[in-house]
């Protein structure tokens, strides 16, 4: 059975949150302050974090920053609506996904099952092993990690997939709407925040000089294309 943890101060919607995911055969963990959440996530293994912004004495900004020190899973925030300063800081910070109060509960499971899907697909028993290899870069789909001129490191999950999309279409360019429904999964609606965040992400982690990309290139108006030349 899946397992999440869940650090919101809102009592009432833990329980309901946790009562609904129940029936899609996950177990939710709730935890009302930031600390709270840290140990459980210490002592416990989880396929997914939901994290509310505001929260008490740390907010989920701070706890955000913990959990991406130390670990890989994917993060889904919530956030107050139309506050889209808070969406793409929380993307910037590490957040894989974000969802404003108040939503549908549907909506909810539907993205935490996405989140978990692609989290745990790579995984599976009797996977084989893909890389991709490119000029300085390795791609290793098998146990996610990823070797470039700054090191060898594991992406989180909304990264990675993101880079192993563009790194299998080497050359080819590919529209904002091609990238977000391949790799979050659903209808695109516009929402070019959480593209622009993620590849910032990636720049900063595979890139020599982030400012000048060899890698992911920004085709502008159109979305982006991985170099063909490397």
């Amino acid at each position: 059975m899946n397992r999440i943890l869940l650090i919101d101060d809102d009592k009432e919607l833990c329980a309901l949150i946790k009562k609904s995911v129940l029936q899609e055969n996950i177990e939710t963990d709730c935890c009302y302050l930031g600390k709270e959440g840290l140990i459980k996530l210490r002592d416990h293994k989880y396929q997914l974090v939901i994290l509310d912004i505001s929260m008490p004495e740390l907010d989920g900004f701070e706890i955000l920053e913990r959990i991406r020190e130390r670990y890989n899973l994917p993060v889904l925030m919530f956030t107050a609506k139309n506050d889209h300063i808070s969406k793409v800081r929380g993307l910037r910070a590490g957040a894989d996904d974000y969802l404003t109060k108040p939503f549908e509960m549907d909506e909810l499971i539907a993205r935490i099952l996405s989140l978990i899907r692609r989290y745990t697909r790579f995984n599976r028993p009797g996977e084989i092993p893909e890389t991709v290899e490119f000029d300085g870069l390795k791609i290793d789909a098998d146990s996610r990690m990823v070797t470039s001129v700054n090191g060898i490191f594991e992406l989180p999950p909304k990264e990675f997939d993101l880079l192993l999309f563009c790194a299998s279409h080497q050359g080819k360019i590919l529209t904002k709407q091609q990238i977000y429904e391949a790799v979050w999964k659903e209808p695109y609606v516009y929402d070019d925040s959480n593209i622009m965040a993620i590849i910032s992400r990636i720049r900063k982690k595979i890139e020599e000089n982030p400012g000048n990309p060899k890698y992911i290139q920004t085709i502008k108006g159109i979305g982006y294309r991985f170099n063909n030349e490397v």
